[in-house]
């Protein structure tokens, strides 16, 4: 029997053109799990690898989808070759159960790894760059203009209610709160 597992790291992420593949590689059952591939804990992944069983064929669309690192990568190959099991990674071809096969699909995972360190590596020194910037703020960008913000700010000022500002500004009441509670804290400085 054919097996596809299908994962995207976020919760924003679409699953869909991974399980397209998948149905069109004729897989009969598909788990599909929206985690990071750093977690540990895959309960998805970690039922299929219990359902598979001697003969059946685990497809998936990418090396990096299936394992956290190269390591877990060799070991679970191992494991699954050890019970009889055949792995189809779809932009890669079959892996087969030969040293040759074994030295292809460790080369692949460790150019997968490598890709993976590399990616890390420059968000680091991304991170570290823009951190030098005295602008530079962790988190996501602010939602409102430091304008709109003041703008709303003022007319706190000049009586309008909370109610009617977050009315007329569509800023939420929390973020008025905050904003003014940072004014006051300015003015005290």
């Amino acid at each position: 029997m054919k097996y596809g597992y299908a994962r995207v790291s976020t919760k924003g992420q679409d699953l869909n053109g991974q399980i397209e593949q998948l149905e069109n590689e004729g897989c009969e059952v598909i788990y599909k799990e929206k985690i990071t591939g750093t977690n540990k804990k895959r309960p998805e992944f970690n039922k299929l690898l219990d359902e598979l069983t001697k003969g059946d064929t685990l497809v998936i669309t990418k090396l990096d989808r299936f394992a956290r690192s190269a390591n877990d990568a060799t070991t679970i190959i191992e494991e699954l070759f050890n019970r009889g099991i055949r792995i189809h990674v779809l932009n890669m071809g079959i892996v087969e159960d030969t040293p040759t096969g074994r030295l292809i699909f460790n080369i692949m995972v460790s150019f997968a790894q490598f890709e993976r360190d590399m990616i890390v590596e420059r968000t680091q020194e991304g991170k570290a760059i823009a951190k030098q910037r005295d602008d530079y703020r962790e988190g996501r960008p602010p939602k409102y203009s430091k304008k709109r913000i003041k703008e709303a700010l003022k007319m706190l000022d000049e009586g309008v209610s909370y109610t009617d500002v977050v009315s007329i500004t569509s800023i939420s009441k929390s973020t008025l709160i905050r904003a003014k509670r940072k004014q006051k804290a300015k003015k005290l400085n």
